[in-house]
């Protein structure tokens, strides 16, 4: 499933493309998926694939298409503070765009069936908290995975503001899906080869949506256990941060607001990353046919027009070629900076960094 945009050449030029063909329609959206690049969830040896609009699967690892992930990103209305459950939460990587728009006090759950996969997602959600840029540029909700058919929830779990479910739904778990919802909550889900948006707007009152046709893998069917019943699977709690955790949200949240003020009062504008440009493909225009033996020939002929553009396109190719030979300056993170300008121990420095190790 996918090829519905054109191919990047990176993660922006991959969100660019989403963008024109309307995947991406809000900024929370499109800043989340700025944030994560989605060559980081290849397997190494198989990036070449990751800026495309193609679903990737390697052994247990799969990654559904960008398009389906925008898709499911617009329809989930994701706010600050809600509570998200990914039902085949595979890499992580849909988790933690999530986690960038929930904020510290969102609650971001997600339950996946293969092991590997789960040890693979928590490696990648390490190496983001680690050494990711956009880590500090956002308050996050950190993923937390478990092993376990989806089908297999414990009847007492809480419920959710948001669910997703990344596998084909049969029509007899549908109901199934929807108790896991709030009142007034939002599921998405492939059921009948159509992504559908159910919002829940009553205890027994539901809407759905058809978003786009999809095709999905079903959901693998639960095993019994020696005694004739399937195995109950229990979702992470939602649990109260303690006081120590919440004063470095607000610490953070408020050298932030300082740094965003100071750089205002002296007129800085934050700088985005610079994005590649594109390039003008020259095009040729038919100015007459000519005969070939009983066939007519098209052919084309050199204008001034596209002359000139062949001369601008060597100079665009030039001056590409002179500034890819330039030493990139790694971007500043003034937050680490602030913070490791505070006259404070190392130990609690580092506390605020996250432990970051740059």
């Amino acid at each position: 499933m996918g090829g519905a945009v054109s191919a990047g050449e990176d993660n922006d030029d991959l969100i660019d493309n989403l963008k024109e063909a309307q995947y991406i329609r809000t900024e929370s959206v499109e800043q989340a998926f700025r944030a994560i690049d989605r060559g980081d969830y290849y397997l190494e040896g198989h990036r070449d694939n990751a800026y495309k609009d193609l679903a990737w699967k390697h052994g247990n690892i799969h990654l559904s298409a960008p398009c389906i992930y925008s898709e499911v990103m617009e329809a989930l209305k994701l706010q600050p503070g809600l509570s998200f459950l990914n039902l085949g939460s595979g890499t992580g990587y849909l988790s933690t765009m999530v986690g960038l728009i929930l904020g510290p006090f969102g609650i971001n759950h997600g339950i996946e069936l293969h092991s590997d996969v789960v040890e693979y997602a928590k490696e990648k959600l390490e190496s983001f908290i680690k050494y990711s840029d956009s880590f500090d540029k956002f308050e996050f909700c950190e993923p937390a995975f478990v092993v376990g058919n989806c089908l297999e929830i414990a009847s007492d779990s809480h419920q959710y503001d948001r669910i997703y479910c990344g596998a084909g739904v049969q029509k007899d778990h549908e109901n199934y899906m929807k108790i896991l919802l709030k009142v007034g909550g939002i599921l998405v889900m492939p059921i009948e080869d159509q992504l559908t948006q159910i919002l829940r707007t009553g205890q027994n009152t539901w809407e759905s949506k058809n978003i786009l046709a999809v095709s999905f893998a079903p959901l693998v069917q639960p095993n019994r256990n020696d005694n004739g019943k399937h195995d109950t699977v229990g979702l992470p709690p939602c649990a109260v941060r303690n006081l120590q955790d919440l004063a470095r949200i607000y610490i953070r949240r408020t050298l932030r607001n300082f740094i965003n003020e100071e750089m205002k009062a002296k007129g800085i504008a934050q700088k985005a990353p610079p994005k590649r440009k594109r390039r003008r493909c020259r095009r040729r225009r038919i100015n007459t046919y000519v005969f070939v033996g009983n066939q007519l020939i098209p052919q084309p002929l050199d204008s001034e027009e596209d002359e000139r553009m062949e001369d601008d396109n060597k100079e665009e190719e030039e001056k590409d070629h002179n500034e890819a030979l330039k030493p990139e300056e790694p971007p500043r993170n003034l937050l680490r900076e602030k913070i490791m300008s505070l006259p404070l121990p190392e130990s609690l420095k580092a506390y605020l960094t996250y432990y970051r190790e740059k």
